[in-house]
């Protein structure tokens, strides 16, 4: 980023601190399944795992995908539990017939939607086949809702990544004011009025997920939150009631590139998100050991929780993380050390029965509060080069997602 975006970006963000709080499509509304017992549950979806995507095809050639890295995985340090191999192999998920065999899975265990980490750029999609070709057209696709999380951040060639080596930027995240809008053209079109797309109180959830990026696109807030209205109003325009924009917060940077605001709740307010979330534990906290306990990373985020839910402003939907250990990610000539991302310490002991407590907790804990959302997120379907997946491997299976099943059996599945 130059110096000018770096000083554009902290003097808009500042306003915030001193700028009234009030918004009309923000504030303390609560979804439509507050009023119920029964918890959706979201799981993040991270669609590197398919073949033929031209910008993959360019960079790393042709065939590539993540599984390479999967692949490739070994242990780095005594104890470390790698390499991860999937249960169904190393499938391509682009494929209908793949994904329909994830769909029914997650489906059949508790999980209502998955969450696409979506990336869309100034000159284009990347990739996007997974969602378009597979999961769209699987012949079953119907048993799940969908939702996207626009990822907005830098994209680095960090796949693997050659420790002490600069970090090449591949895809800028900031777009445009007029790229935005034929993107939000396409959100509407595309996606949004599908029907199994997730709404909340008939909105449209978009999540974004680097906030600060998205202001740096538009160059002030207002311009940022005029945007935001603009796609409001086209969804209403198409039939809908208008967008849920959710905002997943971060203090702990993790990637590189990752630049935390400082004054995240005003920010909230002035934008008039309706909501907000995060995508992972560690994003709120630091890791102090080589494998730091993962009841131990529970706590911590429970805690953030709390202070979360007094200081955004809107309502907050939790995460549950299944784990981390980035290694993958990690070139393996490179000396393994907790230097910064991939290199970084690792979650231990997430077995299954802790992940299960996890969930329960977050569960009563969501039910305890009779005014809260009744929404939860988890990290993530299938983020294996981070640690952190719900799909089966060959040493726990369905495990995980057994944990989401028994945690989460519903009186009646949400209707789509």
């Amino acid at each position: 980023m130059k110096k000018t975006s770096v000083l554009l970006t902290a003097s808009i963000l500042a306003t915030a601190l001193f700028s009234p709080a009030g918004h009309s499509r923000g504030g303390q509304g609560k979804p439509a399944a507050a009023r119920s017992e029964t918890v959706t549950v979201a799981a993040y979806y991270f669609p590197n795992y398919h073949t033929g995507d031209p910008r993959n095809d360019q960079n790393k050639g042709a065939g590539w995908s993540e599984w390479e890295l999967v692949k490739a995985a070994r242990p780095r340090f005594e104890g470390h539990p790698q390499p991860k191999i999937p249960a169904w192999g190393y499938t391509d998920e682009k494929d209908p017939e793949v994904m329909a065999r994830k769909i029914a899975a997650a489906a059949g265990h508790g999980i209502d939607c998955f969450i696409f980490d979506w990336y869309m750029y100034e000159d284009g999609p990347f990739l996007n086949r997974c969602l378009d070709e597979g999961f769209l057209k699987a012949k079953n696709s119907r048993q799940l809702r969908f939702g996207l999380m626009w990822a907005n951040h830098d994209w680095l060639e960090i796949h693997p990544y050659v420790r002490g080596s600069a970090q090449k930027l591949l895809y800028p995240g900031k777009v445009s004011p007029a790229r935005f809008e034929a993107i939000a053209e396409h959100l509407v079109r595309q996606y949004f009025t599908r029907a199994n797309y997730w709404l909340i109180d008939g909105q449209a959830y978009f999540s974004v997920y680097d906030v600060q990026k998205f202001v740096e696109s538009f160059g002030s807030l207002e311009a940022t939150r005029g945007a935001m209205d603009r796609l409001r109003e086209k969804a209403v325009a198409a039939g809908l009631k208008g967008v849920h924009w959710n905002l997943v917060a971060w203090g702990n940077p993790v990637l590189p590139v990752e630049k935390p605001p400082a004054n995240l709740s005003g920010l909230i307010a002035r934008l008039g998100f309706d909501s907000a979330t995060s995508y992972v534990w560690i994003h709120h906290t630091r890791l102090p050991e080589r494998q730091t306990d993962y009841n131990w990373v529970r706590d911590r985020y429970l805690e953030h929780w709390d202070r979360a839910k007094k200081e955004y402003g809107v309502p907050y939907f939790p995460n549950v993380t299944m784990g981390w250990d980035s290694s993958p990610r990690c070139d393996l000539k490179s000396e393994w050390a907790n230097v910064g991302y991939p290199f970084m310490n690792t979650i231990g002991n997430n077995t299954p029965e802790h992940f299960r407590t996890a969930l329960q907790m977050t569960r009563e804990k969501l039910l305890r509060d009779p005014d809260g959302p009744r929404i939860l997120n988890i990290n993530c379907w299938n983020e294996w080069t981070e640690g952190s997946y719900l799909e089966p491997d060959t040493q726990t299976g369905m495990k995980y997602l057994e944990a989401v099943r028994n945690v989460f059996r519903k009186a009646g599945r949400l209707p789509l």
